[in-house]
């Protein structure tokens, strides 16, 4: 099989296929978050309509889809690859090409969000906790005082063996991908572990390979929690797991691996 040693992220169509089987659940557990959570009170009547921004936002599926029930919604992404097949996704909709090319520990909005989401581990990218920090900073300038922004991170646990390899499939009329990722290597005293992934394509014209590796910083439950305490804007509403059931909230501890943080912004003082 022919292959390709690349970035999963210079192609933003296979990587929407690959990741994008949760969409309709993490919409729906994004909308039951704001209502529940927001502003502090559990249950509060909240606004039939959200500003949504979301850093890292990729191809934009989670955009998109809020965009296409109403919503007003942005977001930023360091490839401009993503950004372009984003924008263009919102073109396609009739809706404005809302997503730049911007790095999550360094950028300003104009009007703050009431909503942020960041579901699937791509703050572990954010390679520094003075860069973690100042991620959180900016996320506080970009969410109005009692939004919220819902972090999702995959945890090194402390307790137990962690998961070491996960692979799954997807298809789109006639694209089938088979992804597998893997631990190449963890170095929890530099908090630095590295993960092969690679893609399998299928096309009826063509099959191949595309591999990577991911370099992604590490988090215990005491690493992250210290993290959201040193940025006084936030605090933990509650927590989650993957499976986003707003019925179940999870008690994250040593063995803990996949968690939705519920961040919520603390009125000003």
């Amino acid at each position: 099989m022919e292959t390709l040693d690349e970035s999963i992220y210079d192609h933003p169509k296979y990587y929407d296929l690959v990741f994008g089987a949760d969409c309709a659940s993490e919409t729906r557990f994004i909308m039951e978050c704001g209502h529940w959570y927001a502003d502090g009170a559990v249950g509060k009547k909240s606004p039939s309509k959200w500003r949504m921004f979301e850093p890292a936002c990729g191809t934009g599926r989670l955009l998109n889809a809020f965009a296409r029930k109403g919503h007003t919604v942005a977001g930023l992404d360091l490839n401009p690859k993503a950004v372009e097949f984003c924008n263009a996704r919102f073109a396609r909709g009739g809706f404005p090409s809302s997503a730049f090319v911007a790095d999550m520990s360094d950028f300003t909005v104009n009007k703050p969000y009431d909503i942020a989401f960041n579901t699937i581990n791509s703050f572990r990218h954010v390679a520094s906790e003075r860069a973690a920090k100042a991620h959180l900073d900016c996320m506080a300038d970009a969410i109005r005082p009692g939004g919220l922004y819902l972090l999702g991170i995959h945890l090194t646990p402390t307790m137990g063996v962690p998961s070491e390899t996960e692979s799954w499939s997807a298809r789109r009329g006639h694209l089938a991908i088979n992804t597998h990722m893997w631990t190449i290597s963890r170095e929890p005293k530099k908090r630095i572990e590295r993960f092969g992934i690679r893609f399998d394509v299928h096309t009826p014209q063509r099959s191949f390979r595309i591999n990577d590796v991911l370099v992604l910083r590490s988090y215990t439950k005491p690493q992250m929690e210290r993290l959201v305490k040193s940025s006084p804007a936030w605090e933990i509403a509650d927590t989650f797991d993957f499976a986003y059931d707003i019925d179940e909230p999870i008690d994250v501890d040593a063995s803990t691996e996949d968690v939705v943080y519920v961040l919520r912004r603390k009125p000003q003082a």
